[in-house]
């Protein structure tokens, strides 16, 4: 999807075909919400995560448990 506004009919159709049949007066707001969505997935693919470890580093409380343990 481009940086455009995704046309309220363009909405409709992919809502189609998802199987969510939805009214008229709906096709707006979902082609605006697909659009925000698409704008704030756009900003989290240009950070930059090469020094994040893994999600699966994380402990909370702040203990660090090793393998052996």
């Amino acid at each position: 999807m481009s940086a455009d506004v995704l046309p309220a009919p363009e909405a409709a159709r992919w809502a189609a075909r998802a199987g969510l049949l939805l009214p008229a007066e709906r096709h707006a707001a979902v082609a605006a919400t697909a659009h925000h969505i698409h704008s704030v997935v756009a900003v989290l693919r240009e950070l930059d995560f090469g020094d994040t470890p893994p999600a699966t580093a994380y402990h909370p409380g702040g203990e660090h448990r090793s393998a052996a343990q």
